[in-house]
């Protein structure tokens, strides 16, 4: 199986440099986001009387939203645009003719070949911007240790809610608008729209329990050593039990789109 993956790898990686002008828009997508966040809410800071807001100042929130950016990247799926087109034009009938599964092989490895890419041109931006907004960084070799689990489930949790949404495209033609409804509540309850400790009490509640946060916040706070060791322990528990039942509904999903497809396709 690790042979598989490995030749996906190598056919994938070869790809992505084709479409390097492609890699550079959606760079440039995701940075502009946070860094209008980042102008926003540090002005904010700098406007109120004590130069804080919930206890965080200008620094403080382009530490976040740095922080944020460099999660955001490394967790993000973007297989909905590498697998809606293949559903919806039916090729994705040559990978099913394939002995393994074409989502968790070659759609999986795609995505995470167009992420290492990006990466490499990402770090020399983000240098660059760390530069310009002189953050409060507090990284430790502790929290980078104890986050790289977090931010490598997160992934696993974007990529699975991501396909999961993608499959409906076996049933409709509007899946990007679906995507669109998804991507916007996570925005809200992941904290990239506005840190959580900035949303009332009772939104802070929902959002602790729902996946999005935990792909996004949660590893931003842990590089930010900003959570205690119970919070920490419990946003990992819950990071498993979310990707253990996406997974339950992924398969179940699939199982009746390749019947769905089969019929049709008949």
């Amino acid at each position: 199986m690790l042979r598989i993956y490995q030749r996906f790898w190598m056919i994938n990686w070869a790809e992505q440099w084709q479409y390097r002008a492609n890699l550079l828009m959606y760079l440039a997508y995701w940075v502009v986001f946070p860094i209008v966040y980042l102008t926003v809410w540090s002005a904010i800071a700098n406007g109120a009387p004590s130069g804080m807001v919930q206890g965080m100042n200008a620094r403080d929130f382009a530490a976040y939203y740095l922080t944020l950016l460099a999660v955001d990247l490394a967790t993000t799926s973007v297989s909905i645009h590498m697998l809606a087109s293949k559903i919806q034009d039916g090729t994705i009938s040559n990978e099913l003719l394939r002995p393994v599964h074409p989502i968790l092989t070659n759609t999986f490895v795609n995505d995470l070949a167009f992420k290492a890419l990006q990466m490499l041109i990402f770090v020399p931006v983000w240098l660059a911007l760390t530069w310009l907004f002189n953050p409060a960084l507090t990284y430790t070799w502790s929290s980078f240790l104890l986050a790289l689990p977090a931010i490598v489930l997160g992934f696993l949790m974007s990529f699975l809610i991501t396909t999961t949404t993608t499959l409906m495209a076996f049933w409709t033609t509007r899946v990007h608008a679906l995507h669109d409804l998804v991507f916007a509540v996570a925005k809200l309850f992941s904290g990239q729209f506005v840190p959580l400790l900035m949303l009332p009490l009772w939104m802070q509640g929902i959002a602790r329990v729902l996946p999005f946060q935990l792909s996004m916040s949660f590893p931003t706070l842990i590089l930010l050593n900003k959570m205690t060791p119970g919070d920490i322990a419990l946003n990992y528990v819950l990071q498993i039990v979310w990707i253990v039942a996406l997974f339950i509904l992924f398969r179940m999903i699939w199982t009746r789109a390749l019947r769905r497809f089969s019929a049709v396709g008949a």
